[in-house]
């Protein structure tokens, strides 16, 4: 059996080595599963699943320190977003827990004609089936809530793949759910490769695929879906942020800031191509600029850090190598543009680039934020606009007007008005369109998305 070597991204260190799982794990895993779903007598009822989730937040309360530096060292955010990340992870269970009474269905009207007499009918809401979900590494806790602890909530048997770089707090929120109560074979977990995952997509008796990570992946898997395997998509983007001239500096810039270098910008909605009215726009970059030099860049595990590393050394050979094409064609460089070590790239600020290079073209995913200038509001949405992604977007401005305008226009399943493009809170729907994805998450989104409808028709002389 092969073995998988988990390091720290921060300094390369091994953390553990795990057993990777194989083809005929992922056969045994959908077999168990797809078993469960077909034996009702096996299914769990609401107040025995509310019992679980409980018990889950009260173990996973208990171990907030452990779970946030385990995130922490496996994944490189900081510390202390780490332990944001936890703590919302605890609140996502909460959150299922709530949502459970709201699995429900509607009375259909009968009797409208002559033909629909003596007769009612109602909707249910049940559990899909088995289902599938493949994760990323960015938030390696709060991701894996997202994709298990929806489908357990609403009664199905999930299959979770984690990413390779960051399977231990996966591991370790199953471990949890078991410890609560969870009977075996409801959630497993496999640490495979590639070509394990195609066979785990691919199998017909998966009701449901959960994907989050690159698009290039996620339309694959996609395109291996069994017939009626339902999905939710969950891509990159490469958020726009339209600053009007009555917008308020001062505000402004720390939260570009914040929404552009935290987490290293290895973040879906992270804040990367601003655009500033030209009588101001010099200035905002400048501050933006000095806001980034002054952040601290390093060890994940001190909490004083606030940009941590990348999650492998190719990914900043890889900015940095997108950060000098943009550079070489014009941009200019405001702050950052260098490696501080294998792992660490210095929050980068620049100026104009071009449209045509990567950096203007694509989701950096790294600690880098473009700063364009705009003469005309509708020139800067239609830039805004002109990638195949659309995902979550903002606008600062101070104007009502400009504000409904600009909402109305922006490509995004989401515009922050005043706020970076990074905010999210887990109840509220999120999810890309276009090339960034397809479907909903949200932790009751989610649990809607896992389940369907069954209508049932009563005839009765007595109706």
């Amino acid at each position: 059996m092969s073995e998988l070597n988990v390091y720290r991204p921060y300094d390369g260190g091994l953390i553990r080595s795990l057993p990777m799982q194989t083809a005929d794990d992922v056969e045994t895993a959908l077999a168990t599963a797809h078993a469960l779903f077909l034996d009702r007598s096996a299914w769990m009822p609401p107040h025995q699943r509310i019992e679980i989730l409980e018990k889950t937040i009260e173990i996973m309360s208990s171990q907030v320190e452990s779970l946030t530096r385990m995130a922490a060292e496996e994944g490189g955010k900081p510390y202390i977003d780490s332990k944001v990340e936890v703590l919302r992870a605890i609140n996502g269970v909460k959150l299922a827990i709530e949502h459970i009474p709201q699995i429900k269905g509607e009375q259909i009207p009968m009797g409208q004609t002559a033909a629909s007499v003596n007769r009612m009918a109602f909707t249910i809401r049940e559990p899909i089936g088995v289902v599938a979900s493949v994760s990323a590494f960015n938030h390696p806790l709060n991701l894996i809530v997202h994709q298990v602890i929806p489908a357990l909530a609403v009664g199905c048997p999930v299959i979770v793949k984690p990413a390779l770089t960051t399977p231990l707090s996966c591991l370790r929120l199953v471990e949890i759910l078991h410890e609560a109560g969870l009977p075996k074979g409801w959630c497993q977990a496999l640490v495979c490769d590639n070509e394990a995952s195609s066979k785990l997509v691919s199998d017909s008796r998966v009701n449901f695929l959960s994907f989050i990570g690159s698009a290039k992946v996620g339309w694959m898997l996609r395109s291996q879906l069994a017939p009626g395997t339902r999905c939710a998509l969950e891509h990159g983007g490469a958020a726009p942020v339209i600053v009007d001239d009555s917008a308020n500096i001062d505000e402004v810039v720390p939260m570009l800031a914040k929404g552009g270098f935290y987490h290293a910008g290895q973040v879906c909605v992270s804040v990367q191509r601003v655009y500033a009215q030209q009588g101001f726009c010099r200035e905002l970059a400048v501050r933006l600029a000095q806001a980034a030099e002054k952040m601290k860049v390093g060890d994940p595990l001190d909490p004083d850090t606030e940009v941590g590393p990348l999650i492998l050394p190719r990914e900043v050979d890889r900015v940095d190598e997108w950060v000098k094409e943009a550079v070489k064609g014009g941009a200019e460089l405001l702050c950052g543009g260098e490696k501080i070590s294998e792992s660490c790239y210095a929050p980068t600020v620049l100026l104009n680039p071009p449209d045509d290079v990567r950096v203007s073209q694509m989701e950096i995913f790294g600690p880098v934020v473009c700063v364009y200038s705009y003469a005309d509001k509708q020139t800067a949405i239609d830039r805004a606009n002109g990638l195949p992604y659309a995902f979550q977007a903002a606008v600062f401005t101070n104007d009502l007007e400009d504000a409904l305008n600009v909402t109305q226009q922006l490509n995004a399943t989401a515009v922050m008005v005043n706020d970076h493009t990074a905010f999210r809170v887990d109840w509220m729907p999120f999810g890309g369109r276009d090339a960034s994805g397809v479907g909903l998450g949200g932790i009751q989104y989610s649990m809607h998305e896992m389940t369907r409808d069954k209508m049932l028709v009563f005839k009765s002389k007595h109706l």
